[in-house]
């Protein structure tokens, strides 16, 4: 017995320890209240994903997620100081130059691949000559998908207005364009297009992101004031972030679990987006100079700002995990 009371004690004392470990671990749990943009785009997915598999709480972060109905939302709630972090688009840095006291941390996302140009299955369409001097339908007047036609009509040698937009607003109401024969075209997200192929009625034309590889379509936002009084808050978000795209990339069937449920689609249009979106995920959130070019000046031409901003003051590469990778 007398042997046995020092194990004993030293039993105790390494379930006390363990304890208190645990309890500092909890306690260090920093809350951070995170937006996305559009709550149920596949872009997004990896925040579902994060939070799911404790990849967040992992780094000692505790996500309180919040989802809004476009980046003009997501930029009130930064600037209102409602979230502290967003998910959102490259184009979005604009409200930054506009004055939105945010900053964009970590390039999330390159190549526009999550867009995609389709036509009616059965309608006069063929190739992307057919769309000269047609109408393509887009989301709304100075969008990207309004931008990536007019890029697209210049690609073709026809000039910006070589093919003409009408902005009609949701997908829904875009589908609804192309049924009535108002458009030749709509631009949408290709799980809205994986779904109307699958019923027989579009096919898709054009996917934007093979035309334009040097893009950032979407970027990770801090509120400023969060930044600066929790800037490893931010370097921990942005840890589990990114280590949550490598999990991704190597779970699969897990990964299309997650984004058929939080996408509202079937696991076989989950599946497909997956195999679509992942090639479009930074792997490491630097900001590619070429692609921050193309930012610059598709923000004049889409007639959001008046003269092209110094890039350089509205991202920063110093919360990243490695800023130093290459």
């Amino acid at each position: 017995m007398k042997r046995g009371k020092p194990r004993t004690w030293l039993a105790l004392l390494s379930v006390l320890l363990g304890t208190l470990v645990l309890a500092g671990r909890v306690q260090a749990q920093t809350k951070v209240r995170v937006g996305k943009a559009v709550g149920e785009a596949f872009s997004f997915v990896p925040l579902d994903v994060g939070m799911q598999e404790g990849t967040f709480r992992k780094h000692g972060i505790q996500v309180e997620e919040y989802d809004f109905g476009g980046d003009a939302k997501l930029q009130q709630a930064l600037m209102a100081n409602s979230i502290d972090i967003g998910l959102g688009s490259g184009p979005g840095l604009a409200f930054e130059a506009k004055g939105v006291p945010v900053i964009g941390v970590a390039a999330m996302a390159n190549a526009p691949r999550l867009l995609v140009l389709a036509v009616a299955k059965n309608g006069p369409i063929h190739t992307v000559n057919d769309l000269k001097g047609k109408i393509v339908s887009v989301s709304t007047e100075g969008s990207v998908t309004n931008w990536l036609v007019h890029e697209l009509a210049d690609k073709q040698g026809w000039g910006t207005d070589g093919i003409r937009t009408l902005p009609v607003g949701t997908d829904a109401a875009q589908i609804s364009a192309l049924e009535t024969h108002q458009v030749a075209g709509i631009v949408v997200d290709i799980a809205a297009a994986y779904r109307l192929e699958d019923a027989g009625q579009v096919r898709i034309l054009v996917r934007f992101g093979d035309l334009f590889p040097n893009f950032i379509i979407h970027v990770i936002f801090a509120s400023r004031s969060f930044a600066n009084q929790h800037p490893d808050a931010v370097r921990n978000f942005l840890a589990g972030w990114f280590e949550t795209i490598d999990y991704m990339q190597n779970h699969k069937a897990n990964t299309v679990a997650i984004a058929a449920r939080v996408m509202g689609v079937s696991p076989s249009i989950a599946s497909r987006v997956y195999d679509e979106l992942m090639p479009m995920f930074n792997r490491n959130g630097r900001f590619d100079p070429k692609a921050l070019a193309v930012l610059q000046r598709s923000f004049v031409q889409m007639g959001i700002l008046s003269t092209e901003p110094d890039m350089s003051k509205l991202v920063t590469e110093k919360y990243l995990p490695n800023p130093s990778a290459k």
